[in-house]
């Protein structure tokens, strides 16, 4: 199993040097079109999408966690077995995903970009309740990522808790956000169990990290990151826990003109991002596990 991680992690390296080098090249384009605004603001057509995107997202996923054919999001795609199995033995699937309405038709988002999502990892020698004990009670090194800067509990109570997040993410250029988060647990039996993350405010800073820092009005910057919403199962196995995080977020659109250029870097970024948080998060409890007394 070291041996898997130790390729793992070196193959997401790779990603990130490549990726480093692909927003590069993008800020060379970007800065030949000054003609594109540099700003944007959330419109109400676009929020009305992503609410329709949500409620279909959620309807998906409450049918999942009821069913008796599975219990992972996982389960209910063609390849299900052959993907556990692969997860079992290291490997860290990311899949990009859509929602649909209930007629089965894709969901337009006029003026914003929907980004979604999902990715699992196997953590070997955890538990489901101390998995489940560092959701509801992290410490400063739960939530430790490239992509959090700082981080506190502000309130909790039985299975949920409301958390902040300085959010440091780089696509184009790097962009850091003041974010709050509403965590909530259920559990399905002993063996089961899932989480959803609402982050309820989401600001763009201005000059960060300094004695000017300052919010910008909320949906009227650069656009990247105007909601996120993530949603966690969590399933006790041989060995260890199955732990699967399924994301969606909303941003401006893509320019017509950059379309073929900017949305390959999108994706690649978001689809390392995800697999950074994975292996962060396997990294921690595999580490806790083995020195559990």
């Amino acid at each position: 199993m070291t041996a898997t991680h130790d390729w793992t992690n070196r193959a997401v390296q790779s990603r990130s040097r490549r990726a480093a080098t692909r927003t590069m090249l993008l800020a060379g384009v970007l800065a030949l079109l000054p003609a594109q605004a540099p700003s944007a603001e959330l419109q109400p057509a676009t929020l009305k999408a992503w609410n329709a995107y949500v409620e279909a997202t959620e309807r998906r996923i409450a049918l999942e966690l009821k069913s008796t054919k599975g219990f992972l999001a996982l389960d209910f795609q063609p390849e299900a077995g052959a993907e556990r199995q692969a997860v079992r033995s290291g490997v860290i699937p990311v899949k990009r995903m859509e929602s649909f309405d209930k007629a089965g038709a894709r969901i337009p988002v006029p003026d914003g970009a929907i980004h979604h999502w999902r990715g699992c990892v196997f953590i070997p020698g955890a538990n489901l309740e101390e998995v489940i004990s560092r959701v509801t009670n992290p410490t400063a090194a739960d939530t430790r990522q490239e992509d959090v800067v700082k981080s506190s509990v502000l309130e909790q109570g039985p299975d949920w808790l409301r958390i902040y997040l300085k959010l440091q993410r780089t696509k184009f250029i790097t962009v850091v956000y003041n974010t709050e988060h509403t965590v909530r647990v259920q559990r399905y039996g002993k063996t089961r169990a899932s989480s959803t993350s609402v982050a309820t405010r989401i600001a763009e800073l201005e000059r960060p990290n300094s004695n000017r820092e300052r919010e910008k009005p909320e949906g009227q910057d650069h656009g990247f990151l105007w909601r996120l919403n993530s949603y966690w199962r969590y399933e006790q196995a041989p060995g260890g826990v199955l732990v699967e995080c399924e994301s969606i977020s909303l941003s401006r659109a893509v320019p017509s003109l950059l379309d073929a250029v900017i949305r390959p870097l999108i994706e690649s970024t978001a689809r390392e991002s995800m697999e950074r948080t994975l292996v962060s998060m396997r990294g921690r409890l595999a580490h806790a596990s083995a020195h559990r007394p």
